[in-house]
Order: C-alpha cells, then structure tokens, then sequence
C-alpha cells in the first residue's frame, strides 16, 4: 500500500529519524500501554537496552536522550527542543525520572539505558526493548521495538506478522514504478492528481492542504533558524557552523555567476542538517539524515523557478511521496539496513521527481529524475565519525541537493522519453547493493570515514 505524505513527512527533532524519534516514539508508547493496562502505577524501575546500529552509534545520534524524552511524555512535534538540556541535566543530576508527567521513579540514565554493542536482535537493525519491573523486581511488561526509518517504528509482532492493508480502499493503488505510470497514462493524471485522491480517501482536502503548508513551514523555519545561529555543533567534533556566514557572502552577491544557484542550494541544506545536528527542529524527508535535501530543493525551486504555493506544495510533495513510498515499500529508507543509498539516495530521488513535476516534466520525465538521482548514489555508505550525524551527513545533503536538481533538469531535457534503466530497476539495485553491503558501512560508525579520519 502506498506511503502517505503524513507518513514520508514528519515534523521532529535531530539528529536523526531512526536513532531519535523513533525510539523516542516508542519509549512513550511502550508507557502509554502500560497505563492502559492499568500497569503504569505498578512500574517500579525500567530498562531500556539498545542493539545493532541503535547501540552503536546511539551515543552520538542522541537516542539516550530521545528515550528519556519519550519515558517523560514527550512527543518529537511538539517538544520544546530549548528545554531539552535542561531536562536531561535534571534527569542526570537527581537520577529521577516523571514517567508521562504522572509518576516519578528512581532512573539512573548511565544504568537504566544499556548499549549492547555486539548484539544485534533479529528483523532489523535498530532495536529496543524496553522492561519495566515492580518494586520485588518482577518483571511487568517487557516489548522490543524497531525503529525501521523514517521515525517508523514496529514492534516484533508487528514485523513478524505485518497486517495486510486493503489497496481496494485507494483511488489508484500501485506498488511498483511501472504500475504508476501505466496508471498515469491510463487515467491521463499526474503522479500528483493521483496521490491526492489517494490521500482523500482517508482526509479531507483541507486538511491535507494544511499539513503541507506546516511542512513547508516547518522547513522555512529550520531553514531561517539555521541561517542565524552560529557557533559550534555538540558531540565534541568542533564543527563549526557555516551556514551564517555562507548566506550573509550570497545575500551580497549579484548572481553574476550561474554556478552561484548551486551555493544557494548547498547553503539552503547546510542551515537544515546544522539544525538537525543540533537537535532542532527539522522535518524528517524522509529521514532526519537526509532532511536537508528536499529543503534545500524546494527553497531553490521557490528562489530560481517558481515562486511556492498551495499548486507547487501539492505537485512537489505528493509526486516526491509516491517515489518515497516505492523505496519503502520495494527497499528501505533506513542507513542502518541500507547504507546512506537508503536515506541521502531516496531523499536525492525524491526530490528530482517533485522538481521535475513542478518544472512541467511529465510522467516518464519525472519517473527518469528519480531514477537518475538515485543512480548516482549507489553503493553510497553510512560512516558518521563519532557517531554523530556531522561528518560527512551534513556535506552529503548539499550533494545530494546538486544531484536532485542535475537529474531534474537532465531528465526534463529528454525530450523523446528514452531512458535505458527505469525507476524500478534503480530501486531493485539498491536493495541488492545494501544487502551486498557489509554491516560495518550500515551506521554503526565501524568502518569507512568513522575509523579512518582521527576523532577530535
């Protein structure tokens, strides 16, 4: 069944989907459960215990963090990121935790949560079990958790028994590239025309008009944040902040030189990803890794080819969301199952599809720019040094927002439609290229860029 926008496009916090808002997701749901039993008053003490790519490079991506959070009650949309420090400062000092704001308990952080660095539970990845105990220490409830991209999460039960959803209920049901387009053609109806009917199946249009304007709201703001913050990002990497600096020397700029829309573009996706490893507010596109690049496309799109409105919003993100839904359904968009193909690849391809519908391409046009830029991030690997979401995550998005716009304009430029290697069979590759890959280049921080670069 094909992804929603509401789905692909989810506002949060940084640094990354699946280390930090998916766990953060599910340590809230996990008590929400239990209070539903009738169990929460029970709860004595809790274990969170982290495996795979979660363990590995959890440190670094702020998933001990984002557990505490989501045990207070806290929600990714919503939380006030400039208390976040404060509360985490709280939780250390007192070793108390409020669970849901209801009930306080004794939470060691260095005890509670556990990082199993050499283990790796079955299904996936990114995975946490979560165990809360009375106070004989009897175990109550214990439940493990993926966190499978995109801030997605499942449960064992649920990866080991996926419900079936009917694609009857759909306008236009499709679960590979080639069903889209020979929908498109058939209907004569845009990717775009197609997923909005697909989306008022279960909303109604002024709610999912709305919720694009949050997004893309939500995107000006990380955007803005990020173009007046200075300073150094955390982690202990010493990186600095360049996006300031970058847009003030533009804004003095003429424009004289063509090439100067590409440091527009890169400073567009520096000002998001400086956010998002900061732990600001950013919107998972449709990953947190990847969260610059289909930002800095639209703001590019809104700056040099049309100016952004509700017709634009519709086209770029509803046509972006069908090919997201393709990769997720038919590959993953997760680093740790994938590699950086999985997120900086999908969100690359996305974005070329939205801007070549939004320049006027048609179906095959904008099924060729998701293809090519995929295409030329095959094989690409997730190494974070430090386990931070800094180096090279925040440099890759610029080049992946280049490659977007490359794609976009070279598949828009073919004009007779004939392109050798479809969408589908891009998808298919990097699948089998992240299944190829070795683990150690899949976001755990052990191999590549991670152990080759001295840390600082």
């Amino acid at each position: 069944m094909p992804t929603s926008v509401f789905e692909l496009f989810k506002i949060g916090i940084g640094p990354s989907s699946s280390h930090t808002v998916g766990p953060m997701l599910a340590a809230k749901q996990f008590l929400l459960n239990l209070k539903a039993r009738g169990l929460l008053d029970t709860a004595f003490s809790l274990e969170c215990q982290l495996y795979g790519s979660l363990a590995l490079t959890g440190k670094g991506h702020g998933t001990d963090t984002a557990l505490i959070l989501g045990l207070m009650g806290e929600d990714p949309k919503t939380v006030d990121t400039d208390s976040i420090p404060i509360w985490i400062a709280d939780c250390e000092a007192k070793k108390t935790l409020n669970l849901l704001g209801e009930k306080e308990i004794s939470f060691d952080p260095k005890k509670a949560i556990q990082f199993f660095k050499r283990y790796q539970k079955p299904h996936h990845a990114n995975a946490v079990t979560f165990i809360a105990k009375d106070e004989k220490e009897a175990v109550i409830e214990e439940l493990t958790v993926y966190s499978v991209g995109g801030g997605n999460i499942q449960t064992e039960a649920e990866i080991q028994s996926p419900t079936q959803k009917s694609t009857q209920k759909l306008a236009y049901p499709f679960s590979t590239a080639d069903e889209l387009l020979q929908l498109s053609q058939e209907k004569q109806l845009s990717i775009a025309e197609m997923i909005w009917e697909n989306e008022k199946i279960s909303r109604d249009e002024d709610e999912i008009i709305a919720y694009l304007r949050l997004v893309w709201k939500t995107m000006q703001g990380t955007v803005d944040k990020g173009f007046r913050t200075r300073g150094i990002l955390p982690g202990g990497l010493s990186v600095k902040r360049r996006a300031p600096d970058l847009y003030e020397e533009l804004s003095e700029r003429d424009l004289s030189d063509p090439s100067e829309v590409f440091d527009w573009l890169s400073v567009f996706a520096l000002a998001t990803n400086e956010e998002n490893a900061a732990g600001g507010r950013v919107v998972t596109a449709p990953t947190n890794g990847a969260a610059g690049i289909i930002p800095a496309v639209l703001h590019y799109c809104d700056k040099f080819v049309k100016p952004v409105d509700d017709e634009v919003l519709k086209t770029f993100f509803l046509t972006a969301t069908a090919v997201g839904s393709l990769y997720q359904k038919n590959a993953s968009i997760s680093g740790a199952e994938m590699g950086c193909q999985g997120e900086v690849g999908v969100a690359s391809s996305m974005a070329a599809a939205g801007l070549c519908a939004v320049r006027g391409g048609d179906v095959i046009q904008v099924e060729n720019a998701a293809e090519i830029a995929m295409e030329h991030h095959l094989g690409l690997t997730c190494d974070p040094i430090k386990g931070l979401v800094q180096i090279p995550c925040i440099e890759r998005n610029t080049m992946g927002a280049i490659k977007a716009v490359n794609a976009a304009r070279l598949a828009y430029a073919q004009k007779d439609n004939s392109h050798i290697v479809s969408l589908d069979k891009v998808i298919r590759t990097m699948k089998k290229t992240g299944e190829d890959m070795r683990k150690k280049y899949k976001e755990t921080a052990l191999g590549g860029l991670a152990v080759h670069v001295p840390e600082c």
